[in-house]
């Protein structure tokens, strides 16, 4: 063989083709891998003693330095989830029954993640989401209707309380809630549950009647919402696109 001929004989596409292929297979097995460094392993409903995670199997754990200092490690031994619920049967994956008050039992679309309680922060080290009255840079636009002071009310059409307030997102530059008062105490409304009718000066909510309004989930803080708390918050909203009638939750037909 002469010397710098071994391309002569040699199909280098091929083998870089070849080469391709592997990287490419490497990666995807990598990137399935890393996909399950969160909720796996699963929970198995058949036994407690089988362990559901799968091909690939669970990375080894990795400790990740977040911007504020703190450190978090993944995978990471945490407690089991305890359902507030009752399978319908016996069969795996039946339907789940809420137990006691279903708007807040965290089961269905009112299930919530257990999200850390503190608020959430922006880049430079601020509250993310305050009402407006903690930020003056703020404000609704000019070309918007202002539903402060306008009446809040539920999918039955009874009021449920006042807007107040309006909490911005200082990074997304956005409102994410409505303050509502509800006689007594004050409750986050999520925007994204709700309609402002400026002509009826009304904000409508679909997902919950107007007496459910007494039964959101209260915040500690007049001026900050912690990241568990927007979590519960939420999820009381979507409990109630089920279980808010009881004809919701029964089958169309």
């Amino acid at each position: 063989m002469e010397k710098g001929s071994l391309g002569s004989y040699l199909d280098v596409a091929q083998v870089a083709l070849y080469v391709f292929w592997a990287f490419f297979a490497a990666l995807i097995y990598y990137l399935h891998r890393e996909n399950k460094r969160e909720g796996y392993p699963l929970e198995s409903e058949r036994s407690a003693f089988v362990t559901v995670q799968g091909f690939p199997p669970v990375p080894r754990p990795k400790t990740y330095l977040l911007h504020d200092g703190s450190t978090v490690q993944a995978p990471r031994e945490e407690a089991p989830e305890v359902v507030n619920g009752t399978p319908v049967a016996a069969f795996p994956g039946a339907p789940i029954e809420p137990n006691g008050d279903p708007m807040t039992a965290g089961v269905g679309p009112g299930s919530w993640a257990r999200r850390p309680d503190k608020p959430d922060m922006t880049a430079d080290g601020r509250v993310k989401i305050v009402p407006l009255r903690v930020d003056s840079e703020f404000s609704v636009a000019a070309e918007d209707p202002d539903p402060r002071g306008f009446a809040v009310v539920g999918a039955d059409g009874a009021k449920g309380g006042t807007v107040v307030d309006a909490w911005v997102d200082r990074s997304e530059v956005l409102f994410r809630y409505l303050e509502v008062d509800v006689g007594g105490r004050t409750v986050l409304l999520p925007v994204n549950f709700s309609r402002v009718d400026p002509k009826a000066r009304q904000v409508k909510v679909a997902s919950i009647l107007g007496a459910h309004f007494a039964g959101v989930p209260a915040i500690r803080s007049k001026d900050s919402v912690t990241m568990l708390e927007e979590e519960k918050v939420m999820a009381y909203y979507g409990a109630g696109t089920l279980y808010a009638t009881p004809s919701r939750s029964e089958p169309l037909l």
